[in-house]
């Protein structure tokens, strides 16, 4: 992308321009109290619907969304404009989990009428490039939208969802309106390793790192600015009251889990290191009440968290814990393991931790394994996490191998910020 675009991108977006890079709503974020459950934020959609929808005047709408497309007194962003006279909605485009999130981790609804509103129902998980456009145009849509809660990692596939939308748009010629919601961890620094492009899936189209710290409207103005081979006819709508320091319970909106496996903001809070154990023959904890929070496998003990803890990672303890998971790994099987605790989640650095835990995992129990398809390098986006934990590497060893890449990918990222 030459200078001069991204020049262009970032000053339309400072002033709160709308065209085909366009953003709606630059206004000053509300002062805040700094105490949970206080700090009032107003979603895209909010902000959308408050300004009479007339970013969608005349247009046949098509939206992206699941459960978590709500507004703030929890209504479904979809009930909320079939109802309204001032928009034209006439297709609802379902990611992985559904609509209406009815399926578990790698599932999807398959194409229905809902029954609430009667609108058609497409399924666009696991579909890119021209067949989504198809979708796309078989629909009728003019305008496409997207509202989905994000998690803050690179491997939550949202975000890529998002990304096959902008390809696919462009392909249909239509148009893209992206509504702005929290990224529940904070949008301080960007962390861990950066994709490299011959790992490249759906849990990882793109060099980003790991946790991205960004949220998805600033994601969509990156995505057109650096990746796409031809920009999409972009407008973001951002959200108000939100500041880059702020966690999810800052921002007194309520919290839908945006996957099956995604219950708590506790849960994306750790989710960016913790993830990296589906790589492992361990338990992430799916089957829990506390997935990615909760780790094990049969045969671990005491050890495992007692080594943990002898590491002093900063803002976070971990108990040893036994649980049966009721689907996934070890299914109906009591397992030894852990159970994250954190106690200061601004000191807490979820990817740092993530990889201490698959060092002493492995340092603490013999039984430990990658999947046998090498996972773990997807989801870390190289073949350097396993092979430096494989030869024997110390955490601040595999950190700092990736330092020099997700420095050059944070100075770029930092282009495409639409909040202090």
């Amino acid at each position: 992308m030459s200078l001069s675009r991204r020049a262009l991108l970032a000053a339309t977006g400072a002033a709160g321009a709308t065209g085909a890079a366009g953003t709606l709503g630059a206004a000053a974020p509300s002062a805040a109290t700094g105490r949970p459950g206080q700090f009032r934020v107003r979603t895209g959609f909010d902000r959308l619907a408050a300004d009479g929808y007339a970013l969608l005047a005349g247009q046949k709408v098509g939206v992206v969304t699941n459960p978590t497309g709500v507004t703030s007194d929890v209504r479904h962003i979809v009930d909320v404009m079939h109802a309204d006279d001032r928009v034209n909605l006439v297709a609802v485009f379902g990611p992985e989990h559904g609509f209406r999130g009815t399926a578990q981790a790698g599932g999807s609804q398959g194409r229905y009428d809902d029954p609430a509103t009667g609108l058609p129902v497409y399924d666009t998980y696991l579909k890119s490039g021209q067949p989504l456009a198809d979708i796309f145009t078989a629909s009728g849509v003019d305008t496409i939208l997207f509202d989905i809660q994000d998690a803050g990692a690179r491997f939550y596939t949202y975000i890529w969802t998002l990304y096959d939308c902008m390809v696919a748009a462009v392909l249909a010629g239509k148009r893209l309106v992206v509504l702005d919601r929290p990224n529940p961890v904070t949008g301080r620094a960007a962390l861990g390793p950066v994709l490299d492009k011959k790992f490249a899936t759906f849990v990882g189209r793109e060099p980003i790192a790991q946790a991205h710290g960004m949220t998805v409207c600033e994601l969509a103005r990156l995505f057109n600015g650096e990746f796409l081979s031809r920009p999409v006819a972009l407008e973001t709508v951002k959200m108000s009251g939100w500041r880059r320091g702020d966690f999810f319970d800052r921002t007194g909106l309520p919290w839908v889990p945006p996957s099956p496996n995604m219950p708590t903001p506790d849960t994306a809070l750790v989710y960016s290191g913790t993830c990296l154990f589906e790589g492992t023959n361990l338990s992430e904890g799916r089957g829990t009440t506390r997935p990615f929070e909760l780790l094990g496998a049969e045969g671990i003990d005491r050890r495992w968290a007692q080594t943990a803890n002898a590491a002093g990672l900063p803002g976070v303890r971990f108990r040893e814990a036994y649980f049966a998971p009721t689907f996934s790994k070890f299914q109906g099987k009591t397992i030894g393991g852990v159970q994250l605790h954190v106690h200061d989640r601004d000191a807490y650095d979820p990817v740092r931790t993530g990889i201490a835990l698959l060092i002493t995992a492995k340092r603490s129990w013999s039984g430990f394994a990658w999947r046998a398809d090498h996972w773990i390098d997807k989801l870390t986006g190289n073949t350097r996490v396993r092979t430096m934990i494989n030869a024997g590497a110390g955490t601040d060893e595999v950190v700092g191998a990736w330092r020099s890449d997700l420095a050059a990918f944070d100075s770029v990222r930092r282009e495409y910020l639409l909040y202090r």
